[in-house]
């Protein structure tokens, strides 16, 4: 039964109800919401970003019979900026873009502004005819960001999220009744909103941050941080101790970090792990999530991205009984994935595995995982110790961080024990000269360490949307391709659909796995230097990143602007 409110909706609002965009009660609320602060229903539609500022605009358009004008598809001459003066255009929210006789094409979003191009009119001696715009747009050209409020680039949901889907609305915050101020509720279903759309859309991190005069929200995708959501300022102190309840961390506590955990349900019999940690900043708590899906822990070998040699190489490793495997790279180049798919095909009843992390990111049934906690003494040294009374057969250590967790690693691997352990370096051949700068004895290294991979994460190239791109012969050889491959080599570049994200679905490993060979063990027993290490993993067939990333443009997996990100150190 259609409602009394519902009926006198104003009609660009009842097109978005009638479409299922919104709801009847959400509906009523943002216009009385905007009659109350005496705003146009459409500024406030896109001030608190209730709709879609490009389905908005659509919609603007077929309601009032305006053109629509897409601002990224046209040029606007310099001289336009000067024909109005920029209070004006603030106050209007209006932008020239270009004469037609004596006519003047003005860019407005909100069509209740259309009847105001008086003054327009007045200053120019041009006749105002209006066209609708996309309002982020608008606003970036009018205060040089698509906030209101002059903010940094980057302070603003982009068209790109918008395209993908990754934009997530703030119409939940929305108060039932004005006299009512407790949001609790809502500030409940926006997070719970939020993080089932997080996962929804394959994302690793996720970042709320407070800034003085707004709250943003980020999402990590394939490596790259966007902006998908700005909810009110107001909420980020509720937003907040929500987050902290859902993670047990003292809600009272805004002085210093915290981390917990959220148990978060998304199906009857399927729960995902968020890692929080909350850190203090100038304008409240700033939370980073990362969503941990045991799910990508079974992902294989096989996916990774290894070639068959580097392939088998691993294999070869890990099959071994006893001596140590390191995989080495950055923060979030998925070295946890690749040590967990190893542990998988461990994984038997005939092994006792235990693992001691910071903290244990994958769960994995069948494995002994011991988060660290340095506060009560439980640390990586210290866990090493008690894993080697546990009767043991294969051991992994989330970092070797220290002189003391490399000794009893060294010495693990060295009495019938395999060890899996990563570090922080740049290639293979550099870990182990780190491993001798820590301390470490030449000949403990030479004897216990089997084989090294170094790697990095690059972003997969859409399949829907990939298209070939036009390089010169003479970049490409300089890049790393041999002159005889170029009449048969066909290069891809990123294009962009809706199936994407930017011409990007997904990630692939680039690795380099250097097993260590007897002259390799003979250069460490001689304090060679990472150069000499790596001249000896060339002699011998090993690829660098560099070049196992080139393999990856080859095969039209990745682009060569994602290997010059991944591989230019």
């Amino acid at each position: 039964m259609t409602t009394s409110t519902e009926s006198t909706l104003p009609a660009i609002v009842q097109t978005f109800v009638n479409n299922g965009k919104l709801d009847g009660d959400t509906a009523a609320r943002a216009v009385r919401d905007a009659s109350d602060r005496k705003k146009p229903i459409v500024t406030h539609l896109l001030d608190r970003q209730i709709v879609d500022s490009i389905e908005l605009a659509t919609a603007c358009s077929n309601q009032y019979g305006l053109s629509f004008v897409d601002l990224d598809a046209i040029t606007i001459a310099p001289e336009m900026q000067d024909l109005i003066p920029d209070d004006m255009m603030k106050r209007l929210m209006a932008v020239p873009l270009f004469t037609i006789g004596g006519a003047l094409i003005v860019a407005i979003a909100d069509p209740h502004y259309s009847f105001e191009l008086g003054d327009i009119k007045v200053t120019t001696k041009l006749v105002p005819e209006p066209v609708i715009v996309e309002h982020n747009k608008l606003r970036k050209l009018i205060f040089g960001s698509d906030s209101g409020e002059d903010m940094a680039a980057g302070l603003s949901i982009t068209s790109q999220a918008h395209s993908q889907d990754l934009v997530v609305g703030t119409s939940t915050l929305q108060k039932k009744d004005e006299e009512d101020d407790d949001e609790g509720t809502d500030v409940t279903k926006f997070v719970n909103e939020l993080l089932s759309h997080a996962i929804k859309k394959g994302v690793s991190d996720i970042h709320i941050e407070p800034y003085e005069k707004i709250l943003r929200v980020r999402y990590r995708i394939d490596g790259i941080l966007q902006v998908v959501s700005m909810p009110p300022k107001g909420i980020a102190r509720k937003m907040t101790s929500r987050i902290k309840v859902m993670a047990e961390l003292n809600s009272s506590e805004r002085r210093i970090p915290q981390d917990g955990r959220i148990h978060f349900q998304v199906g009857e019999d399927k729960f995902i792990d968020f890692r929080v940690n909350t850190l203090p900043t100038l304008y409240g708590e700033k939370i980073v999530m990362r969503i941990l899906d045991s799910d990508t822990a079974s992902l294989g070998i096989d996916n990774l991205g290894f070639d068959d040699k580097q392939k088998a190489d691993l294999m070869a490793a890990i099959a071994k009984p006893d001596g140590m495997m390191l995989v080495t790279g950055p923060t979030g180049s998925g070295k946890t994935v690749t040590l967990y798919a190893c542990l998988n095909l461990l994984n038997t009843s005939e092994k006792n595995i235990s693992t001691a992390e910071d903290p244990a990111e994958i769960q994995v049934p069948g494995i002994n995982q011991v988060n660290v906690n340095d506060k009560v003494g439980l640390t990586f040294s210290s866990a090493l110790r008690a894993f080697l009374r546990q009767d043991p057969d294969i051991i992994m250590v989330g970092e070797i961080r220290d002189l003391e967790t490399a000794e009893i690693s060294v010495k693990a691997a060295q009495t019938g024990h395999l060890v899996l352990s990563t570090l922080h370096t740049n290639s293979a051949p550099e870990t182990l000269t780190r491993l001798l700068n820590m301390g470490i004895p030449p000949f403990n290294i030479a004897s216990t360490v089997h084989l090294i991979v170094a790697q990095r994460l690059a972003r997969r190239l859409c399949k829907s949307c990939k298209q070939p791109a036009d390089i010169p012969a003479d970049v490409l050889t300089q890049i790393g391709f041999s002159p005889d491959e170029l009449d048969d080599l066909t290069i891809y570049e990123a294009n962009g659909c809706g199936e994407c994200s930017g011409g990007y679905k997904g990630r692939v490993g680039i690795y380099q796995v250097m097993p260590i060979s007897a002259n390799m063990e003979k250069l460490v027993m001689e304090n060679g230097n990472a150069l000499e290490l790596a001249e000896l993993a060339q002699s011998e067939n090993i690829n660098d990143l560099r070049q196992s990333a080139l393999d990856k443009v080859r095969q039209g997996i990745t682009t060569l602007a994602e290997v010059e990100r991944v591989t230019k150190d």
